[in-house]
């Protein structure tokens, strides 16, 4: 094992490994334990005792963070002529549909968030192989398939936030940067938290929140005590 620089091992000697603190707590411990060069991203990871292989165990929704992301969120709209000017004047991106449908299929995925309309997601479905596995593929539970684009967009700019439990029954949720002050930090995260909460599905025995976490790029994992959320 690589010895410990000195900044390194003073940074892991601010906080407990053992220790469960509150939402409020880590929060304000992340920004302490974070010593990078530039603005980190600062995530939640929420393991949930849910099975996703059943459909009716598939935690999936969104949430607007109070204090938004803290990133420039790139928006593309596929959508037919009558709604690209609705798109435009909202601060998508990208708006099109054929030009860019052919683009992804060649693998262009420089963006962060899609919204299609209805009428239009026959042609995106064939995308799904390449949009699926990057939380791409528009959906209608979270609000990026609408006839609406002009809200959907405006509501990704202004800091929504899409999630979805992987195999392993873990929600993985970027909620701000380390430049963000820890009020902001516990804003966002409480949140997406008390969202996921509220997502508990019917058929789920017993606890809900197995554990969760917040980190940021490169630093130490700091355990939340899953009661100081509500």
């Amino acid at each position: 094992m690589g010895k410990l620089s000195k900044k390194r091992k003073a940074l892991l000697e601010k906080f407990d490994f053992e220790k469960v603190y509150s939402l409020k707590e880590a929060s304000d411990l992340v920004k302490e334990v974070t010593n990078v060069n530039f603005d980190a991203s600062v995530d939640l990871a929420v393991k949930l005792n849910v099975d996703p292989r059943k459909a009716d165990q598939m935690v999936r929704g969104s949430v607007s963070l109070p204090h938004g992301t803290g990133k420039d969120v790139r928006v593309l709209v596929l959508c037919t002529p009558d709604k690209e000017a609705a798109a435009k004047e909202a601060g998508a991106d990208y708006v099109g549909l054929d030009d860019y449908v052919e683009k992804i299929k060649g693998g262009w995925t420089d963006i962060d968030v899609i919204v299609a309309t209805p009428n239009v997601m026959g042609k995106i479905g064939a995308l799904g192989r390449v949009l699926g596995p990057r939380g791409l593929m528009p959906n209608p539970k979270t609000g990026t398939v609408t006839m609406d684009v002009a809200k959907a967009v405006t509501d990704s700019k202004a800091g929504k936030i899409d999630f979805k439990v992987d195999k392993y029954g873990i929600i993985h949720s970027s909620i701000g940067k380390s430049s963000f002050d820890g009020a902001k930090l516990f804003d966002n995260s409480k949140e997406v938290l008390q969202t996921i909460l509220k997502l508990k599905p019917a058929s789920a025995k017993g606890a809900y929140v197995d554990s969760m976490y917040i980190s940021s790029t490169m630093s130490p994992s700091i355990k939340i005590d899953v009661s100081s959320v509500n």
